[in-house]
């Protein structure tokens, strides 16, 4: 088997793991909370 293959594997995980993080961050939050109309009465 090639030298270093588990290495190789880690650090190309690693990479993408990081790129999925910095990718996560700038994702706009969702608002959780329902919209309630202006007037309750209706």
């Amino acid at each position: 088997m090639a030298d270093n293959f588990l290495e190789k594997h880690f650090e190309e995980y690693e990479a993408r793991k990081a790129d999925y993080l910095r990718r996560k961050r700038h994702l706009p939050k969702l608002s959780r909370r329902p919209q309630r109309p202006d007037d309750e009465a209706l």
